[in-house]
């Protein structure tokens, strides 16, 4: 009998496949690994629904970042079809005025053609402190911007902006749940994942150490272990 179980893993901001790529080999033996397209849309809504609509009828759900926030409204449409959940160096919090303002100068530098300078500017948010001269994870970025495009990229920033709050939604959320991210994320603090992880029904909490807000290329054997564990539990 065939026991596998679909595993759909969501991109975060500014984020492609290739983000997933470290931590594959460790997951495809426990069912078909499909990642989500998520620059289509610029609402939170629409980009779930169009995932649901492309998904299998049940499967686990990886959400990075953004991918997270993705997730939530997965759950709010569907949770009847999400098996395990895990949640990645991500949050439940809505936007502040302040992230907005600065999603709305980056969205504007994106368009004037500025985007090479702005993904620049994540990279040294996104990587921890030590990986900021790292070349290998400058470039997966880069890369991963133009898988995005500039376009795509004021799309997410708009979805990003308008998402709702997610944590009323947490203690209604009673699947198996890994809630992951890293000591030094300088993009998401861990203090949000702690707090998602305390008011979730059934979470496991694991803080990755030497790691900032990308854990699959900067901590992949760790990350994987942790997602192998999530998806035998």
């Amino acid at each position: 009998m065939d026991n596998s179980m679909p595993i759909l893993l969501v991109p975060g901001l500014v984020s492609s496949p290739r983000i997933y790529a470290p931590v594959l080999p460790a997951l495809w033996r426990f069912g078909p690994v499909t990642i989500a397209n998520h620059i289509r849309d610029d609402h939170m809504a629409l980009i779930a629904r169009r995932i649901l609509a492309e998904a299998p009828p049940r499967f686990a759900l990886a959400g990075h970042s953004m991918g997270g926030y993705i997730a939530f409204e997965v759950m709010r449409q569907a949770p009847e079809r999400v098996a395990k959940l895990a949640l990645l160096n991500t949050q439940a919090r809505p936007d502040t005025p302040e992230a907005t303002a600065r999603r709305r100068t980056m969205m504007a530098r994106a368009k004037s053609g500025e985007y090479r300078a702005v993904l620049d500017e994540l990279f040294r948010g996104f990587v921890h402190p030590s990986r900021r001269e790292d070349a290998d994870l400058r470039r997966l970025i880069y890369d991963m911007g133009e898988d995005v495009g500039a376009e795509g990229f004021v799309r997410q920033q708009e979805a990003i902006i308008s998402r709702p709050d997610s944590r009323p939604i947490l203690a209604a959320i009673k699947c198996p749940t890994l809630v992951l991210s890293g000591d030094e994320d300088n993009t998401i603090p861990n203090a949000l994942s702690v707090e998602m992880a305390d008011n979730l029904h059934n979470a496991k909490l694991v803080i990755l150490p030497n790691c900032g807000h990308l854990p699959q290329p900067e901590q992949p054997e760790a990350t994987a272990d942790a997602l192998v564990e999530w998806l035998q539990g």
